[in-house]
This record gives C-alpha cells, structure tokens and sequence, in this order.
C-alpha cells in the first residue's frame, strides 16, 4: 500500500466530536499546527501561519479520544494523511484530513497521567458526556 503517513505536532483546536454509528464508534475533532521559529534578527521567537487539520479516529482509540482530550491541549497524532479537493459555489475547496492511528499529549509541554482500558469493562472506554479530560499540567517558562 502507497500511503503517506505523517505525525502532527499542535493543539486541539475543536473539542473532539464522538458518535456511534452503524460501523463502531468515530470521533473527529480539529487540530491547529503552527511552526515557531527563532528569528535571529529580532532575537525573538517568531509563529508562522496556522495549518489546521481534520483528525478522524475510529473504534477504541475513537472512544478513549472522547474521554481524553480537550481543547487547546497539546497533542502528538500519527496516521494517514488524506487531501480532498470539492467544488463549491464559489470555487475549489481543499480539505486535509488525517486518519489517526496514534495520538497522545505531548509531554514536552506538560505531563499526563495514563489510565488503561479494560476490554471486558465497556463502561470504561465508552464516554460520558460529563467526563473530564485527562489532566494536562504544562509548565510555563
């Protein structure tokens, strides 16, 4: 299979969007990356322009994504990466998507605390619509 893998480094831009369908459980949300880059001539830190992305997850990892992440939280998502272009009204509309096969917090800007899942217990990897997010500490400096 020719297939472009990619890893995503940003922020949860949306909070994650989860259903049951006739397939198993999906989740989406959005993910914004912005590249930081240290401008020598300012001698400061410089963003670039924000690229954001559609992160689709499927089955378990669709379900533990609904009861682990929350928006502006830093994340690491792998997976596939998929380009759509539509046409609208008003022209061509590019969509880019990403299959994930991974995604965790990225603990380079904090810590997290991993809970696992048990297959056999259902009411551990299905959601609640008032369950917490996995805590994110970052430490500022």
């Amino acid at each position: 299979m020719n297939e472009t893998m990619v890893t995503l480094v940003g922020n949860a831009a949306t909070a994650v969007d989860f259903r049951e369908t006739a397939t198993g459980p999906m989740a989406r949300f959005r993910m914004a990356v912005t590249p930081r880059r240290w401008d020598r001539g300012k001698q400061d830190w410089a963003d670039g322009h924000t690229s954001f992305y559609t992160v689709w997850a499927w089955r378990t990892l669709a379900s533990n994504l609904a009861g682990s992440v929350a928006v502006g939280e830093p994340l690491l998502v792998h997976g596939r990466l998929k380009v759509r272009e539509e046409q609208r009204d008003k022209g061509w509309k590019t969509s880019v998507d990403v299959e994930a096969v991974a995604v965790g917090h990225d603990l380079t800007r904090g810590t997290a605390a991993f809970r696992r899942v048990l297959s056999g217990e259902p009411s551990l990897t299905a959601p609640t619509p008032r369950q917490k997010p996995a805590t994110v500490m970052a430490s500022v400096t």
